[in-house]
Parts: C-alpha cells; structure tokens; sequence
C-alpha cells in the first residue's frame, strides 16, 4: 500500500483488521448455520445441533411440496422481472428529459423524487388496495389478486428510486456525444437508443437490480394484493413459517432450506452483474 494511502486510512491497521473480521463473522456465522440447518434434518434442528450428525438433502426435495415455493419463485420472478426491466427503462428516459431539457417543474420533480423516498411503503398499503379495488369496481378490471395489479404497486415505488439513480449518473454524460450526432441528424430516440443506454449500462443495471429487490423481498404488498395463486416467494416462506407455530415439531431445517433457495436468485443476480454494480455505484458519469 502506498504511503499516501497509509496517511489517509481512517483506522490504524490493528483496529482495521478487527472491525473487518467482526463484520465478516457477524455475516458469516448465521449464514453457516443456516447452510448447516438446511443439510441436518429436523429432529437435529430442533435438539439445538450446530454441526449436523449426518448431512441430507432430504429438505431440499420437500420444500417443494410443504411450501409450495416453485408457484412463488416462478410469481416472484415474472412480477420483480418486469418491474426491474421497466422500472430501469422507463427511469432512463424520465431522467434524460429531466436532465437534458428545461422546462417549468423540472425542479419540483426533481425534489419530488427525493421526497418520494421518506414516504414508508406500510402508509401507502390502505390507500393502494383501496385504490385498485375501486378500479376493479369502475372500470370492471381485476386488479387485485392478480400479478399485474402487483406489477403497478411495485412500479410505483421502483420508478422514484430508478429515475434518480439515472438522473445522477446521466449528469456525469458528455454532451459532446449527443450534440456530434444531432448535427448527423440523429433523433432524439436514436441517441437515447445508440449513446445513452450504451453508457448508462452500469447505471441501469444498479437501478433495475434494486427494483428486482424491492419486490423480492415485499411481504407487506403482496401478502395483501395476491391470493394463493398468485403469492411471490416472500409470501410462500412466510406461510410456511407462521404454519410451524405451534406444531409437534417445527420443520426447522425445511425452512432453513426454504431460505436458501428464496435467497439463491438474488445471489446469482448479483453475481451476475457484479461488474456493473460496482461502475454504476461508483462512476458518476464517463471520464
């Protein structure tokens, strides 16, 4: 390490070192239990065992059947994927408008959007469901219960955040690039197309990641606007576990289980796109 950057260090070394491996054991730990749990069985569980006397992958192959998660995964996947692509499409051009043009407002938005973040998402859960059951009632449309009317709740709440992330990155964008193709005669859809989205990859996959995560972990909304059929991920593992209260043997290791593989989608989505993650959370723009 660099002198420059030893002169600069908020921690001495010793100190350094500690904190990073108490925050890494504050993670790590809990996660090994419940990978253990998960290939123990359920009497072992539930004697209090840490290290399984014998590992199993029988939970893996009930979950299936007990939770009924393979509905929920696929629900959870189809609403959270479209919020995550729409919210990121729609937050990109909202923010280019906001960005590159003047107009009477702008300001106001721009505050709006920021505004938007204090407001707790449990307020909303009244007037929401309120709201989408007189639409069902006025314009004869089923909206709740369904993974369309969760879609539009979750949009909601995503298309704040997903704009303002782009707002950010956009401003750190040359102008010289969008100003060289309008005098090819570029409109304003091809630059969006050809130049902006190009360059604001990172930015968008930060933002349609976070979307996606919104609605993966909702409990709130989706418990209140789905039904059996249509219950996400979040929904089946809380049934499940609320389902063990008060039983003869919890099915502790299923749920530990059920965890994991609720979990696992996430992890590869970030893995995925880690590379982006780590530009779009630190660039501010092209350099």
């Amino acid at each position: 390490m660099s002198a420059h950057a030893e002169a600069t260090r908020l921690l001495p070394r010793p100190l350094l070192v500690t904190v990073t491996v108490l925050l890494c054991a504050m993670v790590l730990v809990p996660l090994s239990y419940i990978v253990l749990a998960s290939l123990n069985s359920d009497v072992g569980v539930a004697a209090g065992e840490f290290w399984p006397s014998s590992f199993s992958l029988e939970s893996y192959s009930k979950i299936w059947t007990t939770a009924d998660l393979s509905t929920g995964i696929v629900n959870s996947l189809i609403v959270c994927g479209f919020t995550a692509i729409f919210s990121a499409l729609l937050g990109t051009t909202t923010a280019y408008v906001l960005v590159r043009y003047q107009f009477r407002g702008r300001l106001t938005i721009l505050r709006g959007l920021v505004g938007l973040q204090s407001i707790p998402g449990t307020l909303m859960l009244l007037p929401v469901f309120v709201l989408f059951s007189s639409a069902g009632n006025y314009l004869g449309l089923t909206v709740v219960g369904t993974r369309w009317g969760l879609f539009v709740a979750y949009l909601t709440f995503a298309l704040p955040f997903s704009t303002w992330v782009m707002v950010t990155y956009l401003r750190g964008l040359p102008r010289e690039l969008e100003e060289a193709a309008r005098t090819e005669g570029a409109s304003t859809l091809v630059i969006l197309r050809r130049i902006i989205f190009p360059l604001s990859l990172p930015a968008i996959v930060v933002a349609a990641i976070f979307a996606f995560l919104l609605g993966w972990n909702d409990v709130l909304f989706a418990s209140v606007l789905t039904r059996p059929e249509t219950h996400t991920a979040a929904v089946a593992l809380q049934i499940f576990g609320s389902s063990q209260e008060g039983g003869a043997l919890p099915v502790y290791s299923q749920m530990m289980a059920a965890a994991l593989v609720c979990a696992a989608p996430v992890v590869i989505l970030y893995l995925v796109f880690q590379r982006y993650l780590v530009g779009g959370l630190t660039a501010g723009g092209v350099k």
